[in-house]
């Protein structure tokens, strides 16, 4: 009987959502300060749009390895790599994939990925990314989750294991379901999305804001006119007025013609204050605040004034501090829920490369290979991995400090060159 309640109110939630009507409906999850804020619409902002691409692109491109946590080998060769590095499912690319799980986690505020495992293996064999309206998170009377999905076309509803779905979320206040960036920021996405549209009505003003056109005369009632194709109607003697004024002087090819007036008839612009003719200083700050909300510095949003130094430093903290908390989560789930229990036994993890975003700074890269060749903990066919190139005879070798010999040569050189002191010691004795 429980568990019927819980169905039932997955198919509540799941209807609320509009999962019924259309495969991934923005305006269902929209309740409280968020109404009137689809994700459409917060997409239409730039700051949105940029941050959302960004994000969602970064942690995309970066390569996917599996590792034993053990003893640091790559495991190139592991039976799930054709998900990792290849294709998860038979339509999308591992960046189409990733792109579109990141999107659905800062937009929805939780990205969902359904698991097909063969049934003799349980090994995963494609993953399917879920519209995040169509999944609810449920608990059952003894504490234990469960994912129930709404098919968007039927409306079927299935109880789905938990090891059998992947689930990224955003902050969280309950640890089960994520909030999205766009409802923790609607307030000042919405107001952004008003300095927008108020933006293109002054352009679309000429540049100028609307004035008022006076008469001595009463122009309270109505009038009879004739329209184009012979009718007659009455009208408001003002709005008659007004949409002739229109007519003239409104739209393109006809902003700043020289009015004509008679009859008493009085044009008195509406100055614009200060504060009205600087809103574009005022957009600057909305620009920061959806760029605090996203975690992304101004200059990858094409926005502030900083110098290059500070440009580069605001980089590294983006990849230290939004952008790996954001993949050390989806590295544990995948984890988690990927690998079978035994690997994950044998020490086995799935992480993600960082170090991808170094291939842009040729400065530093190069600083990180010769400071790591030098102390021995890269080989030059290490660096050559990294960078995408086939390895070289003698390559395997690593060198220490002794006038950079091979490791493996490391104590005999020692004691050679500490015979070769006391030698040169007897000699000036």
């Amino acid at each position: 009987m429980l568990f019927d309640r819980g169905i039932a109110k997955g198919a509540k939630a799941a209807r609320s959502a509009g999962c019924l009507l259309t495969l991934d409906n923005p305006e269902g999850w929209l309740t409280g300060d968020m109404v009137g804020l689809s994700r459409s619409r917060a997409m239409k902002i730039s700051t949105v749009n940029r941050c959302v691409e960004l994000r969602s692109s970064s942690a995309a491109l970066l390569p996917v390895y599996v590792m034993n946590e053990g003893t640091k080998e790559r495991l190139n060769a592991h039976r799930i790599g054709r998900l990792l590095w290849g294709r998860p499912n038979e339509a999308m690319t591992r960046f189409d994939y990733e792109k579109l799980m990141g999107c659905n986690k800062l937009l929805k505020g939780n990205a969902y990925a359904w698991i097909v495992r063969d049934p003799a293996s349980a090994d995963p064999t494609e993953l399917i990314p879920l519209p995040p309206d169509c999944v609810t998170p449920w608990l059952d009377t003894g504490g234990h989750l469960w994912y129930m999905f709404s098919h968007p076309a039927s409306g079927e509803l299935t109880r789905l294991y938990p090891a059998d779905v992947l689930h990224y979320k955003e902050y969280s206040e309950d640890g089960f379901e994520g909030i999205s960036v766009l409802r923790r920021a609607a307030q000042t996405i919405r107001t952004a999305q008003a300095a927008q549209e108020y933006e293109g009505d002054v352009y679309a003003n000429g540049g100028r804001p609307s004035g008022a056109l006076t008469v001595d005369a009463d122009l309270n009632g109505t009038m009879t006119v004739k329209h184009p194709d012979g009718s007659s109607g009455t009208i408001r003697k003002k709005d008659y007025i007004r949409q002739e004024w229109e007519a003239v002087h409104s739209g393109p090819g006809k902003r700043f013609r020289v009015a004509v007036l008679d009859l008493g008839l009085k044009y008195q612009p509406i100055a614009m204050n200060n504060t009205d003719a600087q809103f574009v200083e005022s957009k600057e700050i909305r620009v920061a605040d959806v760029c605090r909300f996203f975690g992304v510095p101004l200059h990858l949003v094409y926005a502030g004034k900083q110098s290059y130094n500070s440009n580069e430093q605001n980089s590294i903290e983006f990849v230290k501090y939004t952008l790996q908390p954001d993949v050390t989560p989806r590295e544990q789930e995948d984890t988690w829920k990927l690998l079978l229990p035994f690997e994950r036994e044998a020490g086995q993890r799935i992480k993600r490369e960082m170090k991808v975003f170094l291939r842009g700074d040729t400065a530093a890269q190069t600083a990180l290979y010769r400071g790591m060749r030098e102390i021995g903990a890269y080989s030059v066919d290490d660096i050559r991995a990294l960078e995408d190139l086939p390895a070289v005879p003698g390559g395997e070798s690593r060198y220490a400090s002794w006038n950079y010999g091979p490791l493996a040569e490391w104590a005999r050189l020692s004691v050679i060159r500490a015979a070769g002191g006391k030698k040169e010691a007897a000699e000036d004795g």
